[in-house]
């Protein structure tokens, strides 16, 4: 539906151009006293006219025309400024054809309405009248200056288009050089790491030996690094065949939690609806931050996961059972000041501290703006 909240600017511009049409009236050649207070309401409707200028102006056009061929027949020799000024609207909307149009039945139309007024004009003086050169230098002025500033104007949005083509090109070249350098210096280390934790498993396997967990864990987490770097470097590509990880990742990544000895568990509550992208995501990092915090550095052997979807807000908790304790708080690592960025930059509240009973404790809000 069309906003028709007209600008204090376009009733100023209105207000000044009625009250120099009256003034010309006012001052200039005048009707009879009978004919008086009709040609005044026109100078007004005139100019009044125009605070539309913008939002209709063919009406604009349209009616300035009307009002200035009455206020001519009934025998007020006052410029046409209001058609001018409608003029210039039409032309800097863009509605050329209707600009001259208009223009040229207005032309047309003076000389009919100076023969029809009470002043006693001849043929050819109403159209030598209505065909003033100056007059007409007006009108090509009015028309000149709408057509230049609607140029001026498709010439800025034409280069904010540019400049906003030029920064996605910039980004995504830059993404490019990331994910380049991403896999020249981190692909080949995971996968020598990957690659000797599969050989080893192999031949303990085939020996008859019995496996290290701890292998069994470095193998786990080489193939889950490699195929997160994959998923990194593809995102990084624009490559929409592989989505980011969410929450429906979560069991899988709560599994590999196991493979390392700590008793995790998954608890997920509240209806599960379509969330937005980035708070699915950022919440899969959330709990995979925290169980990679865990196994390294609280010596824990519990942990537990908890996921509450709420009205408007998703809820995340992730306990342990280690060594952290209030007097003796962990210091906080760069995973931490990641995940509070994430959490901040989505308008999200995260408290990461000790718990009196003993271990540690991360709890995430993050506010829910639903997609369906």
């Amino acid at each position: 539906m069309r906003n028709w909240r007209i600008p204090i600017s376009d009733w100023a511009i209105a207000i000044v151009v009625a009250g120099f049409l009256v003034t010309g009236g006012l001052f200039g050649k005048q009707p009879g006293t009978g004919l008086a207070p009709l040609g005044y309401a026109l100078l007004v409707a005139s100019g009044v006219a125009l605070a539309a200028y913008r939002k209709a102006p063919i009406t604009v056009l349209a009616a300035t025309a009307l009002f200035a061929l009455g206020y001519q027949a009934i025998g007020f020799d006052v410029p046409t400024v209001a058609f001018l000024v409608a003029v210039y609207g039409t032309m800097r909307a863009g509605h050329r054809i209707a600009t001259v149009a208009g223009a040229v039945l207005m032309l047309a139309g003076l000389p009919l309405a100076l023969l029809a007024s009470p002043d006693g004009w001849t043929v050819g003086e109403a159209f030598t009248h209505s065909r003033d050169a100056l007059q007409i230098a007006w009108l090509i002025a009015a028309g000149a200056a709408g057509e230049a500033l609607r140029q001026t104007g498709r010439r800025a949005v034409e280069a904010e288009r540019t400049r906003e083509e030029t920064a996605l090109r910039r980004a995504g070249e830059e993404r490019l050089h990331i994910a380049r350098e991403l896999h020249d210096s981190l692909t080949h280390q995971i996968s020598v790491i990957k690659v000797q934790a599969e050989a080893a498993v192999h031949v303990a396997t085939k020996q008859g030996e019995p496996v290290p967990q701890a292998l069994l864990a470095i193998r786990e987490a080489g193939r889950e690094a490699t195929r997160e770097l994959r998923a990194t470097l593809e995102a990084l590509r624009d490559d929409d065949k592989n989505p980011p990880l969410g929450l429906a990742h979560l069991p899988d990544l709560v599994q590999r939690a196991r493979t390392t000895g700590l008793d995790a568990k998954l608890t997920i509550e509240g209806r599960q609806p379509a969330l937005p992208a980035t708070v699915d995501r950022t919440a899969y990092r959330i709990v995979q931050e925290s169980l990679t915090n865990i196994a390294r550095h609280a010596a824990a052997t519990t942990a537990s996961v908890r996921i509450e979807h709420r009205p408007e807000l998703l809820t995340i908790r992730i306990d342990d059972d280690g060594q952290a304790t209030p007097g003796n708080p962990p210091v906080p690592g760069v995973g931490l000041l990641g995940m509070r960025e994430r959490i901040t930059a989505l308008g999200g509240h995260l408290r990461a501290e000790p718990r009196i009973e003993g271990g540690f404790s991360v709890q995430a809000e993050l506010p829910v703006e639903r997609t369906s």
